[in-house]
């Protein structure tokens, strides 16, 4: 038995002992006050179920809209990493017969900064961007 059913079980005894002292004409009276009290229980333990269901609810949908999510399938990306590598050689090739080497390092950068941004569009928080909530929803139980 838990506490609130000990109390429970005392008030019932009270009432009882109230009922033995005082006669039966107040038997309805008791009966009610009674049923009034465990009506209260009742209604509490419910409040606080519906509490918690709908802050666990808020915390879940809180979590999905947080979770990164690929936003296009797996044939994108691999067209998209296709596509970037045959790009790559003749970018490759112009950077580093006008300028050498410094050419060829622009290109290069250039390749794998929209190979990144294309990365990070899909995969959000993969280079640590993810933010966290501090706010506190302040539910009780």
């Amino acid at each position: 038995m838990d506490a609130r059913d000990i109390d429970l079980k005392k008030e019932l005894d009270a009432t009882l002992q109230t009922r033995r002292e005082l006669g039966e004409e107040y038997e309805s009276a008791l009966v009610d006050s009674f049923l009034e009290k465990v009506d209260q229980r009742i209604d509490a333990a419910v409040e606080r179920r519906v509490r918690r269901g709908f802050a666990q609810a808020q915390t879940a949908t809180a979590r999905d809209a947080r979770s990164p999510k690929a936003t296009d399938s797996w044939g994108e990306r691999f067209g998209f990493g296709i596509v970037s590598l045959v790009l790559a050689i003749p970018l490759s090739a112009i950077g580093a017969g006008t300028a050498h080497l410094p050419g060829l390092i622009v290109s290069w950068v250039g390749i794998v900064g929209v190979n990144a941004v294309q990365a990070a569009r899909t995969h959000p928080g993969l280079f640590g961007t993810h933010r966290r909530s501090s706010k506190k929803d302040g539910w009780e139980d």
